[in-house]
This record gives structure tokens, C-alpha cells and sequence, in this order.
């Protein structure tokens, strides 16, 4: 192979290469996550909510890839309830989704999500958190005695700072 053959096999080469290097790096995503003072408004909301109802829970603030952002254990809640709690909010992000709202839609079938998938769980009190249209996190509430209180709760404390979740 001669010089100039040399040359023109090399850039054919690096050019689909080189092409595909810029396509990943013009991928980048935007993502907006819950600043940790919203997050710690909307666990104290939901503790409190409950605690006025005089029900002692937990309630944990996700980011929408599962990662604690806040977590608040009330005066009175169970050790269970800081694992029932973020498997919650874990569940409502996995699924874009109120877990109450899956709990209804799965009423007469039987569901193998919690065997099937870590960190999930079929109970009420995991409610998603929006900015917009946006899928942003969840909070998870554990502890209520049941019906949809822990929903109730976690709903209350998302409400106390949706005005700032834009």
C-alpha cells in the first residue's frame, strides 16, 4: 500500500468513527431534581399532615432515578416504616404513577411486581412528583393505619411547594 492509499484508509476510517463520537456527545439529557430544601418541605408536610391526624409515619423524597434526596422519620413511626416508605416513592417513580392508582387498576389480578423487581411494592402512600408535565421524583409515606391516609399525606406534603416546582 502506497503513501496516499495509506492516508485516504486512515481518514475513511476515523470519519465514521469520529461522526459517531460526536453523535453520543450531542446526547446529552436535561434532567431538574428536587432542591433539598423543597425535599425537606414535603417529608416535614406529609409527617406533619399525619401527625395531625394522629398518625406517627415516615415519609421519604425521591429523585426520579431512586436516590434518597429526604427522609423524616415522625415521633412514634415504626423501624419498618423508613423502608415501606422509600419502596413507595421508589414504586410511584418506576411507574410514573400514584402507587394507589396501581393499587386499584390491580384489584382482581394477581400482580408478581414485588417478586419480580427490587424496591417495589403494591401499597398506597407513594405519590409522584411533577414540575409540569415533568416526571421529577416521589414521595412515599409509611406508617398510616391503612385506606389511603399515607396517600393522603404524601399528597399534602407535595402540595405544600407545588408552586415552586417549576
Amino acid at each position: 500500500m502506497n503513501r496516499s492509499t495509506a492516508i485516504a484508509f486512515a481518514v475513511a476510517m476515523t470519519v465514521p468513527v469520529s461522526g459517531a463520537a460526536t453523535a453520543n456527545a450531542q446526547g446529552l439529557v436535561t434532567t431538574h431534581r428536587i432542591p433539598a430544601a423543597l425535599a425537606g418541605e414535603i417529608v416535614a408536610g406529609a409527617v406533619d399532615a399525619c401527625a395531625k391526624m394522629g398518625h406517627a409515619v415516615t415519609a421519604v423524597v425521591i429523585d426520579i432515578d431512586g436516590v434518597r434526596q429526604a427522609l423524616l422519620r415522625g415521633d412514634g413511626a415504626s423501624i419498618h416504616t423508613a423502608d415501606s416508605s422509600y419502596m413507595k416513592a421508589y414504586t410511584a417513580a418506576t411507574y410514573r404513577s400514584d402507587t394507589i392508582d396501581l393499587v386499584e387498576r390491580s384489584k382482581g389480578q394477581v400482580s408478581n411486581l414485588q417478586t419480580r423487581l427490587p424496591n417495589v411494592v403494591l401499597a398506597q402512600g407513594g405519590v409522584l412528583i411533577k414540575s409540569g408535565n415533568e416526571a421529577i421524583g416521589a414521595v412515599g409515606v409509611g406508617g398510616g393505619p391503612g385506606a389511603s391516609i399515607d396517600t393522603t399525606c404524601a399528597r399534602a406534603g407535595v402540595a405544600k411547594v407545588q408552586d415552586r416546582l417549576k
